[in-house]
C-alpha cells in the first residue's frame, strides 16, 4: 500500500543529534506506517573523562586532584605522563598511582584495595620520569611501568575508544625505539590509525608539549606533526607544569601538567596562546557526545578556569523512515559531519 502523507516536516536538531519527524497522515495510512518504521532513538549519552598530567607524586597535592577527578564519576581516567615520580621505580609506583586511582585500573596488581571489576578505565601515557626505570633491547622494553599496567599494543603507544572519542596515545620521549619525529615509525602508525578511524572525535595525547609557553620546557619542535591534516581533533600534553590552551593554525593544543607535582612559570605567550594558568593544581574534564566535545580545566577549589567546545556540523537532508531490521535490533545512527549539499 502506498503511504500518502499530506504534510511532512523534518526538523534536524543538530545541537543534540536528534531527528524529529512530524507526519499528518490519512487515518487509514497510519497503521501501515507503524509497521514499517521504528521510534526515533534517544540522544546519545555523554561520556565524561578525567585527564591528569604530571600527577604521580604521593602527597596532599595529588590527593586533592584525585578527589576532584573522582567527584566527577568519570567513565575513565586518562593521564598525560609522569605517572611515577621521581625515577619511575617499582618501589614507588603503587603509592604514586594505585593509592589514588586503583578503582579504575584493571587488572590492579597493587595493595590499596580493589581495582576496576572487569574493564580497565585508566589509560596512562609514558613521561620522561617513567622512562628512567625502563630498558630496551631493540624494540622490546621492560620496566615497572609495563609490569604495573596491562595495556594494548606494546604499551608505549596505543589507541583505545571511549564512546564517541578515539584516543591515540603517543610516546613523546626521545628514548622511544620507534622514534618521535613526523617521519618515524610511530608517526606513521598514528597517521594510519587516524585515517582509518570513523569515530566522531579523535584526540592525540602525549607527555611532551608540541607547543607551550612554559618556562621550564616550552615547545618540542620534533613533535609538531601535521595532526590536523591527518584527521585529529585536538592534541593534549603535559610536561610543562601549568595549564595552557592554544590555537595553532586554528587547531587546538592543550597543556595540562597541574596534576600534583610542583607548578612552573611561563615565558611570554607564544603565538596562538589563549589561556594560561598556574595558580593552583587541577585537572581537565572532557565531555563528549557524537555532536559536541567540551574541554574544561577545573582547579582543586572546583573553579572552572577554562572551557572550550567543539561542535560537529550536520547537513540538512531528506529523511526517509527506516524499517525495523529483521533481527529486531534498532539500526545504528550514521553521523555525517561536515557534509554540504
Amino acid at each position: 500500500m502506498w503511504i500518502k502523507p499530506r504534510l511532512t516536516f523534518v526538523t534536524v536538531l543538530a545541537a543534540i543529534g536528534l531527528l524529529t519527524f512530524f507526519y499528518a497522515l490519512d487515518p487509514l495510512d497510519s497503521a501501515a506506517l507503524a509497521t514499517t518504521t521504528r521510534p526515533v532513538r534517544a540522544a546519545a549519552a555523554i561520556v565524561r573523562l578525567g585527564v591528569i598530567g604530571d600527577f604521580g607524586l604521593d602527597g596532599p597535592n595529588e590527593a586533592k586532584v584525585a578527589s576532584l577527578v573522582k567527584s566527577w564519576n568519570p567513565d575513565a581516567i586518562v593521564t598525560l605522563g609522569d605517572n611515577n615520580y621521581f625515577n619511575g621505580e617499582a618501589a614507588t609506583i603503587d603509592q604514586n598511582i594505585g593509592k589514588y586511582y586503583h578503582q579504575y585500573i584493571y587488572p590492579y596488581k597493587g595493595s590499596y584495595g580493589s581495582g576496576a571489576p572487569d574493564v580497565n578505565r585508566f589509560f596512562p601515557v609514558l613521561g620522561n620520569h617513567d622512562w628512567l626505570s625502563i630498558t630496551c633491547e631493540a624494540t622490546v622494553c621492560t620496566g615497572p611501568y609495563f609490569s604495573y599496567f596491562t595495556l594494548p599494543n606494546h604499551g608505549r603507544y596505543y589507541d583505545f575508544v571511549q564512546g564517541p572519542i578515539h584516543f591515540f596515545v603517543v610516546d613523546s620521549d626521545a628514548r622511544e625505539p620507534d622514534g618521535v619525529t613526523s617521519a618515524s615509525i610511530q608517526a606513521n602508525w598514528l597517521h594510519e590509525k587516524l585515517t582509518a578511524s570513523s569515530v566522531p572525535w579523535k584526540l592525540v595525547i602525549m607527555h611532551h608539549s608540541p607547543y607551550s609557553s612554559g618556562a621550564a620546557h616550552g615547545s618540542a619542535p620534533d613533535l609538531q606533526w601535521p595532526y590536523a591534516q591527518w584527521g585529529a581533533t585536538a592534541v593534549l600534553s603535559g610536561h610543562n607544569h601549568n595549564y595552557e590552551r592554544m590555537l595553532v593554525d586554528n587547531f587546538p593544543y592543550f597543556v595540562n601538567g597541574l596534576g600534583g607535582a610542583k607548578t612552573q612559570s611561563f615565558n611570554p605567550p607564544i603565538p596562538g596562546s589563549s589561556v594560561r594558568y598556574n595558580d593552583d593544581y587541577g585537572a581537565m574534564l572532557v565531555s563528549a557526545s557524537p555532536v559536541t566535545l567540551t574541554f574544561e580545566f577545573v582547579n582543586v577549589a572546583n573553579t572552572v578556569i577554562d572551557t572550550y567546545s567543539l561542535t560537529n556540523t550536520f547537513s540538512m537532508a531528506t529523511a526517509t523512515p527506516m524499517p525495523t531490521p529483521i533481527s529486531g535490533t534498532p539500526a545504528q545512527p550514521v553521523y555525517l559531519p561536515f557534509i554540504t549539499r
